[in-house]
């Protein structure tokens, strides 16, 4: 086998001086306005598709997500964890590329496991966020794709941050992500209190899922529900959205019809 001059040393490079400037045109960041540039901005233009959420509430986080994984509308996937178990006290989710969402919620992991051997302490869950914030501004308008949620339980209780890989962190008490995450959003507005039970906020989290997945066509598979508590993290529930939960959710509606006639006719006959 005869390798190429420029990969006999090792791993063959890019030929270009300036790494940065290459990916900031390939990707439609740069500040030029060529028709190259446009072409080649959308020749990498990435097409995305995942719902994610998480909010706090009287008893901790509930994190739930989606399972598919779709390259334009080829479904890869519908088998995908797009939450990352960082460590038993934090969570992180994925939506964007699922590369780079691994990869850098993996690191973050590797470096919490450094801060607690260090410190002799676990790390706080704005700490981390920060810790990953900084790290993907570094690769500001180099191409990443992440839209994260980090969260968990330390000395002040359950936090909840979104990252994003322009290094965009922000703290809130309900995040979704992805483009299914209008659709859930509607649900978790009109169903979210801060004193929902435990019961109530898991099927909070599957109900906006499961929504989200039948209206939006790259968000499917599996809903996967996980719980924060001051003790770690739990995995609840793995369900499958386009059988179980849609027949299930379809009957609840229909008794729910049948109730509200019911009661319309009774009132009608007592008037």
């Amino acid at each position: 086998l005869q390798l190429p001059s420029s990969a006999a040393a090792g791993i063959a490079l890019p030929d270009v001086n300036a790494p940065e400037s290459l990916l900031a045109t390939a990707f439609g960041t740069a500040s030029s306005s060529s028709s190259s540039a446009a072409a080649a901005a959308e020749s990498l233009r990435f097409l995305h598709g995942t719902t994610t959420l998480a909010f706090v509430f009287e008893g901790g986080v509930v994190v739930a997500v989606d399972s598919r994984a779709t390259m334009g509308q080829y479904i890869g996937s519908g088998s995908v964890r797009k939450v990352i178990e960082i460590n038993p006290y934090l969570l992180g989710t994925m939506a964007g590329g699922a590369a780079d969402c691994s990869f850098w919620e993996r690191d973050l992991g590797r470096r919490c496991k450094l801060y607690e051997l260090r410190n002799k302490e676990r790390i706080s869950v704005a700490a981390a966020s920060k810790l990953l914030a900084n790290t993907v501004y570094g690769y500001k308008g180099m191409g990443l794709s992440m839209g994260t949620m980090i969260t968990g339980w330390d000395k002040t209780g359950p936090a909840l941050y979104y990252v994003d890989n322009d290094g965009t962190r922000l703290k809130g008490n309900k995040f979704s992500v992805g483009s299914g995450s209008t659709y859930a959003y509607g649900v978790l507005d009109v169903g979210y209190r801060w004193d929902l039970s435990v019961e109530e906020a898991l099927e909070l989290g599957r109900r906006a899922i499961y929504h989200a997945t039948h209206r939006d066509a790259a968000s499917g598979g599996y809903i996967n529900v996980y719980h924060v508590k001051q003790d770690g993290w739990v995995n609840i529930s793995h369900d499958d959205s386009g059988m179980h939960k849609h027949y299930e959710y379809a009957a609840q509606q229909q008794q729910q019809q049948r109730s509200d006639t019911d009661a319309t006719m009774q009132a009608s006959s007592a008037s």
